[in-house]
């Protein structure tokens, strides 16, 4: 079945994981593969990944995620600040309440991505204390995500929600 991977990534975290699912699912069938646009809807099937902004996907990708009527949808996305599967769960849902009426959801994956260094450097020139400390930390444990774990996860996920 035709297929496209749409796809916003401002630091390149997303795109890899674009990459992954591509490459799981074959070129063959692949009739997009990019930024969100227009042309991608001509797929009855939907890959859309983002990556996370104030705790929900991207404008670019919510906007995007408004014209899926008809189709089925994989969500996926990345966010800078991970570890737990529950901060994960929370963005998802808001994330699936940007699909309209008549979309259907056909399954979802989130992981943990790198951030720029000015994000470090901000967190650097906060006052000491154990926040800014566990910022410090979870930045540095980003800095590998998305890893070749997180890439084989993807995959067998997507091949399941087919």
């Amino acid at each position: 079945m035709k297929y496209a991977v749409v796809f916003s990534s401002k630091t390149g975290n997303t795109k890899r994981l674009a990459e992954a699912i591509r490459a799981a699912l074959g070129e063959a069938e692949c009739i997009y593969f990019g930024p969100p646009d227009p042309k991608a809807l001509e797929a009855p099937r939907l890959y859309v990944g983002f990556w996370t902004d104030k705790g929900t996907c991207d404008a670019d990708s919510a906007a995007f995620l408004s014209h899926t009527a008809g189709h089925r949808v994989f969500l996926f996305g990345t966010a800078g600040f991970g570890g737990s599967d529950a901060y994960f769960s929370k963005i998802l849902a808001s994330v699936r309440a940007q699909l309209p009426d008549g979309a259907e959801e056909a399954g979802c994956w989130m992981c943990q991505g790198r951030m720029p260094q000015a994000v470090r450097q901000r967190y650097e020139a906060m006052e000491e204390s154990p926040r800014r400390q566990a910022m410090l930390e979870n930045f540095d444990r980003a800095l590998s995500h998305p890893d070749t774990e997180d890439l084989r996860r993807l995959r067998e996920i997507v091949l399941t929600a087919l």
